[in-house]
């Protein structure tokens, strides 16, 4: 069976309304990234990064799925068991917007996870506060349910296995600076990359010549609403 393998990054919920660190009227202008979204941020300012959290899940409140995400939600309605999608995002606009099957690579917004015995439970947008407990074992350390800088991310093991079950993919509103999109690209004869920049391709050992788009068999310089017509055209061909 032909499968299609989508990882999803800020630039499909930023269409949204949902502010993201790199923008230019981002949260970088507003908030010390290793501040609030690390593990030596938590360590030494508890408080702090639940604030920063609790302002999250209150303005996701109010957001509204756009047409990518709705395009998504349509494909897995389409084409049952053939797309695995694997977002970057915190944020719950795919499922909204229908989706039923999403992997959540570094979390989840609206949730709370124990760091005793690592439950987690949704608290829609409500905020954490310092009452909260697990309903599991009742341990009042409990903290978001967002990987941060310095902790590993257990759903990546999800991206291999993705990679070894499908044959084609497409990355949407990513910059390829959290995950390295090129070497994935690479394992597959047919891609699709959506972004309306042109993308220097930067990893931990510097900058390469090539953009990362030219890695990629397909390339729609537009926004992730604006792409969804040729997205889908191009997903039509290949799963027929």
């Amino acid at each position: 069976m032909k499968r299609v393998m989508i990882i999803s990054g800020a630039g499909l919920s930023a269409e949204s309304g949902i502010r993201t660190f790199r923008d230019h009227d981002g949260l970088w202008e507003e908030y010390d990234v290793m501040q609030v979204c690390s593990t030596q941020g938590w360590e030494d300012d508890r408080a702090l990064v639940t604030q920063f959290y609790n302002a999250r899940r209150k303005d996701l409140k109010d957001k509204i799925p756009n047409a990518a995400h709705q395009a998504f939600a349509l494909l897995e309605q389409r084409y049952p068991g053939q797309i695995i999608h694997l977002t970057q995002n915190v944020d719950d606009l795919l499922e909204r917007a229908g989706c039923k099957a999403v992997i959540h690579l570094h979390g989840t917004l609206r949730d709370l996870r124990c760091e005793e015995c690592g439950h987690t439970w949704d608290i829609a947008y409500e905020a954490q506060n310092e009452h909260d407990a697990c309903p599991v074992c009742e341990s009042d350390r409990v903290r978001h349910n967002v990987v941060m800088f310095g902790e590993s991310a257990p759903e990546y093991a999800k991206i291999y296995a993705a990679i070894a079950e499908s044959d084609f993919f497409i990355a949407v509103g990513t910059s390829g600076q959290v995950i390295d999109i090129v070497p994935i690209a690479a394992e597959f004869d047919h891609s699709l990359i959506i972004n309306p920049k042109r993308e220097e391709h930067v990893t931990a050992f510097g900058s390469f010549e090539k953009r990362i788009d030219e890695y990629f068999e397909h390339f729609i310089q537009k926004g992730a609403s604006a792409s969804v017509d040729e997205m889908l055209g191009l997903i039509a061909d290949h799963l027929g």
